[in-house]
């Protein structure tokens, strides 16, 4: 079997920990996603970042988004990847893949917003998308007075999910908010915490097991971790087979 050492080597090369993988272009950025299948924005633990994998100084001195990349700042409005919260309330990018393999929870939690069991106001805005289908931020806030709130907690259980989108006339940076069955097929595959963590521990390759069962906002049973895809090189330590 592998050793740390090893799962370490692997996790350097895949996860684009040193500068000399740096991201350069959007398309590297892509493949980046559907090799690795879910992405971080910015580094936080050890699932693999989209601009921790830029290796690039800060657009200002600014906290918050002054600390993104000074020239790749907006690929997160401009590659196309859906996003969600799953990731305890930020933001987590998922590859058509992995979308397809944890949608079960996802069309549930859809379905319990659509009852009303998220609120009436959450209720209203995944029965307005199905209606119209995807709709930027602006559309949102005037034909169902969107807040920030109902939007963010629906992106946490995965009801609905958003990609920037890049507008002209004038220039800005919004969202396009989409139920989750707008945006991924689904593979009928049960036990969707489980697919999320299993694609988790291959995203990131090697990674602390209390860190990985508290990754998502989706509860991960610990036994999860017994799933045959994944193996202990070393106790405490999770990593793909």
């Amino acid at each position: 079997m592998a050793t740390t050492r090893d799962y370490e080597r692997q996790r350097a090369h895949a996860c684009r920990l040193g500068p000399q993988r740096a991201l350069r272009t959007l398309d590297e950025a892509r493949a980046f996603l559907d090799d690795r299948g879910v992405l971080t924005l910015t580094p936080d633990c050890a699932l693999p970042s989209l601009f921790g994998a830029c290796h690039e100084e800060p657009y200002s001195d600014a906290p918050g988004f002054g600390q993104w990349p000074k020239t790749k700042y907006w690929w997160p409005s401009a590659w196309g990847a859906f996003a969600t919260r799953l990731h305890r309330g930020k933001t987590l990018f998922v590859s058509a893949r992995v979308g397809e393999r944890i949608g079960a929870r996802a069309l549930d939690e859809l379905a319990r917003a659509e009852a009303g069991e998220h609120g009436d106001d959450a209720a209203r805005l995944v029965r307005h998308l199905a209606s119209v289908g995807p709709s930027l931020l602006e559309e949102l806030r005037e034909e169902v007075a969107l807040e920030r709130r109902v939007r963010e907690r629906l992106e946490r259980v995965g009801a609905i999910v958003w990609r920037g989108v890049r507008l002209e006339e004038p220039h800005r940076h919004t969202s396009e908010l989409r139920r989750w069955d707008q945006a991924f097929e689904s593979a009928g595959v049960d036990e969707s915490e489980r697919e999320l963590l299993v694609a988790g521990v291959r995203a990131a390759v090697l990674a602390p097991e209390d860190e990985a069962v508290r990754w998502f906002t989706w509860r991960i049973r610990p036994d999860a971790l017994d799933d045959e895809r994944l193996v202990r090189p070393e106790p405490g330590m999770v990593a793909a087979a």
